[in-house]
């Protein structure tokens, strides 16, 4: 994740789920089964230029680090929204993790198709869902706790720590990743 924290990345959104293969996380994500491909950094420009950071439509690309499988948004929201959340967690676990320039973190965490810890970090962080004190033990020590701002890369941290979830950054020419671009999601 040390990437997110030296990087220039105004907003991006990351999904990851113990135990699904890159083409079940996008297909339960609702891809764009036309657009679904193995692709490198070359190809993803080539195919989407511009609309790489569609919020609408956002071109997402997968990866498996471990155990944990994941979905980069560069540009969208997909997986923080419930349908979403909830369709790629059923039978797993899934943790979604949004950033946007404000600067503003939001994390969610889902077990089977509900939500046990959802907060975000535009104010004092107030965590909600089925189970919110459920990840405590590993919040407090980052200063994650409720009421209070969070430290700028807390949230980061919590997601390492937690979860055991790191991420590999795609290459820019030669790292061949499953990537296409997700279905509007429905109004």
């Amino acid at each position: 994740m040390e990437m997110f924290r030296v990087g220039d990345f105004p907003i991006y959104t990351l999904t990851f789920v113990r135990g699904l293969s890159p083409v079940e996380l996008l297909t339960r994500m609702r891809v764009d089964q036309e657009t679904l491909a193995l692709r490198d950094g070359m190809d993803l420009s080539d195919d989407f230029g511009d609309d790489l950071l569609n919020d609408e439509e956002p071109v997402v690309t997968t990866g498996v680090d471990g155990a944990w499988t994941w979905a980069w948004e560069q540009g969208g929201v997909h997986g923080l929204e419930a349908q979403i959340l909830s369709a790629v967690s059923v039978g797993t676990e899934a943790v979604a993790l949004h950033y946007n320039e404000k600067p503003m973190y939001w994390f969610k965490y889902a077990v089977d198709g509900d939500v046990i810890v959802d907060f975000h970090t535009l104010q004092g962080i107030e965590p909600t869902g089925q189970d919110p004190t459920r990840l405590d033990e590993y919040m407090r020590p980052l200063g994650l706790v409720p009421g209070e701002q969070p430290p700028l890369y807390g949230v980061l941290s919590l997601v390492e720590n937690a979860f055991g979830i790191r991420l590999t950054h795609p290459g820019e020419v030669d790292d061949l990743r499953m990537s296409g671009r997700l279905s509007p999601l429905p109004e």
